[in-house]
């Protein structure tokens, strides 16, 4: 198996001079094996041998010494096939014992000279290991070894020549047809090789990428939150407008409405677009307020989001204007924590803290840790750096300068927020985060609802990112272009479509493993990978779950009055939750390259709306 994996190594001995035999693939215990476990095992080296230096050996050492050293008949009853199968039995009475460990470390070069030395006269074959750890002491007593027995008047051989033959004898040349089975078996051992170097490359290079980043992203969340505050809200407060656009909303729209009219600052205006409800919203809005002052009721024909955003803010008087989702309450301090940014000029968006209102199940309880410990998490980060890229539907706070000048609220994507956080940014105007304006968002309950939302979201960011590509890589965008769309391109599309790879090669070392250990399938190939494969795997599975589990616990720390148990399903979330977001990428990808239109229209609710946790 080693010689499969360094074949310059072996290339290296022939051209060189010594002679290579066969000692097994796997190296397995010959008692433990099949009658044709055996065959595989010696033709499969045989193969190996042939397509990388050109010729077959039928020098053959069987594996843990048995040939010399047997302690019961089973051991010994196998070499007859190898014998049969044309092969010459070498073996060794002289043990170095440079396997051994002390302490967990490698016996020192003198005592591998004494075992030598002291057994010098029990036989003619001198065994030293090269592979299984640390070979260092190997190394340095072998000259001592080789001047020593000199001294004593020994002289060192080839097998050939101990055994009076030719090298080529026990070496010998292929044949015409055997040259061109070898060259077939070393482009199959060639591909076999890459495909485990690809494999093994993709799962540590995106178990780092995603290990890395999340360790970069929380450094910055962390350093975010230890600045000061430098933002006041001006006496009095200015003027704004909250732009709510409503479509089939009848169960969350009233407690949404309230939940802005019971904010902090009374000197706003509520502006509502009932866009072609076909339920009882725009019957519900009319009823409870109608005859409000501060609210303004517009209904339309079915036009999307980005149309009745649109609308909404063709009729606000203010320069700030605040939009929220229909489905989304609000915390009565949530919109002057927000205008506070607005006193520093530079300020074009705001993103409010949104969470998830409604965790009464598995699902949402989920997708409420996913909003602390990924989006807000990465807000966090990106307002250090000014790179946000979302200012969320659910609570953003806009200056309406800065709309006017990235083109207003297009509907060039079905993600109308980052389109024009984007375009904003690209403008030099700086996007900020505010942590203390939180705002309760209706989560999807049921994994099809689910799977609409983010479908939505996911198709609607690749098309946002399409759109503003001019941006990626130019410095004059600053880390709009440097950072924040290299980070859509790869953690939100090229990443987690090899992602799927990534757990299915976890999932088949396991199965490997268990195939091999339990002998239900007995191929030298998948018993001499699946206990690496599996030590790899899971040796980094279980680090990128450690640094993702203290990635969540900080996200944690950063926030307010959070929910500490729902960082207990964190585990579960990532085999089941992250699984749903997989089918929303694929299809996304899918629905892109087919071109065909995406609505705007998210989740419809189910059932009555959960009271938001105070």
């Amino acid at each position: 198996m080693d010689a499969s994996q360094f074949p310059q190594i072996v290339k290296r001995e022939y051209a060189e001079g010594h002679e290579i035999g066969n000692h097994t693939y796997t190296h397995p215990s010959f008692d433990d094996i099949s009658k044709t476990e055996i065959h595989w095992q010696l033709n499969l080296t045989q193969r190996l041998i042939e397509s990388t230096i050109g010729v077959k050996s039928i020098l053959f050492r069987p594996p843990y010494g048995i040939d010399h050293q047997p302690e019961y008949a089973e051991e010994v009853a196998q070499l007859p096939l190898a014998q049969d199968m044309g092969y010459l039995i070498v073996g060794q009475k002289i043990d170095a014992h440079d396997w051994r460990q002390v302490d967990g470390k490698q016996i020192p070069a003198q005592e591998i000279l004494d075992n030598v030395v002291r057994q010098a006269g029990m036989g003619n074959i001198v065994l030293f290991h090269d592979g299984g750890g640390e070979r260092a002491n190997t190394v340095a007593a072998l000259p001592q070894v080789i001047d020593k027995l000199r001294e004593e008047g020994y002289q060192f051989v080839s097998v050939p020549d101990l055994l009076g033959k030719k090298r080529a004898e026990v070496m010998m040349p292929l044949s015409s047809q055997e040259k061109l089975e070898a060259r077939a078996d070393a482009f199959i051992f060639g591909i076999w090789h890459w495909f485990r170097v690809s494999i093994a490359t993709i799962f540590i290079v995106g178990i780092v990428m995603v290990s890395g980043r999340a360790l970069i992203i929380g450094i910055l969340a962390l350093i975010e939150k230890l600045r000061p505050d430098h933002f006041v809200l001006p006496n009095p407060p200015p003027g704004v407008s909250v732009l709510i656009p409503a479509h089939n909303e009848e169960t969350v729209i009233v407690q949404t409405v309230k939940s802005v009219l019971a904010s902090d600052l009374k000197d706003l205006q509520v502006i509502i677009v009932n866009d072609g409800s076909i339920d009882r919203t725009g019957e519900l809005l009319d009823g409870n307020f109608g005859q409000n002052p501060r609210v303004r009721i517009l209904h339309q024909v079915n036009r999307g989001k980005a149309a009745a955003l649109s609308r909404a803010l063709g009729e606000a008087q203010t320069e700030i204007v605040v939009t929220i989702d229909a489905d989304t309450e609000i915390e009565p301090d949530a919109i002057g924590k927000l205008l506070r940014h607005f006193s520093d000029e530079k300020v074009g968006a705001v993103a409010g803290n949104v969470k998830v209102g409604n965790r009464s199940r598995w699902l949402t309880r989920w997708q409420a840790l996913e909003y602390i410990t990924s989006q807000n998490m990465e807000k966090r980060a990106f307002d250090l750096l000014n790179c946000i890229t979302v200012v969320p539907g659910a609570l953003g706070a806009w200056r309406r300068k800065a709309i006017d000048a990235a083109g207003g609220i297009t509907a060039d994507t079905v993600a109308e927020d980052a389109d024009l956080t984007i375009a904003i940014r690209r403008l030099g105007w700086h996007v900020d985060y505010e942590e203390e304006a939180v705002a309760w968002t209706e989560a999807p309950e049921t994994a099809s609802m689910l799977i609409r939302q983010r479908f939505r979201w996911t198709f609607g960011t690749l098309q946002s990112f399409w759109k503003h590509s001019d941006t990626l890589f130019r410095p004059k965008y600053g880390t709009l272009g440097l950072v924040a769309l290299p980070n859509i391109f790869v953690f939100q599309l090229v990443l987690p479509l090899i992602s799927p790879v990534i757990d299915l090669l976890f999932l088949g070392s396991v199965i490997a493993w268990a195939l091999a250990q339990y002998h239900i399938i007995r191929l030298p190939l998948l018993s001499a990978t699946a206990t690496s494969d599996l030590q790899r795997s899971v040796l980094f599975f279980l680090g990128f779950l450690l640094i993702d589990m203290l990635t969540c616990v900080l996200a944690f720390a950063l926030e307010k009055k959070e929910d500490w148990t729902l960082l207990v399903p964190v585990l579960l979330q990532r085999f089941y939750y992250r699984q749903l977001m997989y089918v929303v990428l694929f299809r996304s990808v899918k629905e892109a390259v087919s071109g065909r239109p995406v609505g705007w229209r998210g989740v419809e609710p189910e059932a009555p709306r959960t009271v938001a946790p105070a």
